[in-house]
């Protein structure tokens, strides 16, 4: 009888071929996530960039109230500025942080003056812009749970080794709530004076 065997030679061989198969497995996942993830950003970028697209709108219609808030203006404009100019995806979530800010206290100014919102061109600002943020909010949702599969995936054992030996072993930041988002805006018609 002729038994089968295989030389040390062939069995390494196999061994080799087999860890190469993982390895390329490995690195194929974990470029499909990155690039899940960083799509997912893309779309929120798009939607930031309507948002920033529409503010010169409002604040234009804005300044036509009388005696309007300069520095609650100057915030929007400023943030506006501030997303314009960021470079990488860190500098872009804290220039959004600071637009979601700057519109939130515009949006609460804008309660002081009835004349303003009773405009068309303002309610549909706004419309437009409720409908951006309502993007934008299941957009980072998205991106959320794409960095999140990416960075279960350069962290977990095996494939946290692939991902340190292939410089995947940066984590994404997930967008979280701006500092003081859970304090409810304060609306002061000037009537406790």
């Amino acid at each position: 009888m002729n038994k089968f065997r295989l030389s040390p030679l062939a069995i390494v061989g196999i061994i080799v071929v087999l860890i190469g198969l993982w390895v390329a497995s490995g690195y194929n996942t974990l470029v499909n996530l990155e690039e899940n993830s960083d799509n997912a950003l893309a779309q929120i970028e798009t939607q930031f960039q309507r948002r920033v697209d529409l503010i010169p709108n409002v604040v234009e219609t804005v300044k036509g109230a009388a005696n309007f808030e300069k520095s609650t203006m100057e915030a929007v404009v400023a943030a506006r500025s501030a997303w314009a100019t960021a470079g990488n995806s860190n500098e872009k979530i804290a220039a959004a942080n600071s637009v979601d800010s700057a519109l939130s206290k515009l949006l609460v100014t804008v309660e002081a003056y009835p004349d303003l919102k009773a405009t068309a061109a303002f309610r549909d600002l706004t419309t437009e812009l409720e409908g951006t943020e309502n993007r934008i909010a299941y957009a980072r949702n998205e991106f959320n749970n794409a960095a999140t599969e990416y960075n279960k995936a350069v962290r977990v054992f095996p494939r946290s080794i692939i991902a340190k030996l292939l410089s995947f072993d940066a984590e994404k930041t997930l967008f979280e709530a701006a500092a003081g988002a859970n304090v409810v805006p304060v609306v002061d018609f000037g009537e406790n004076q």
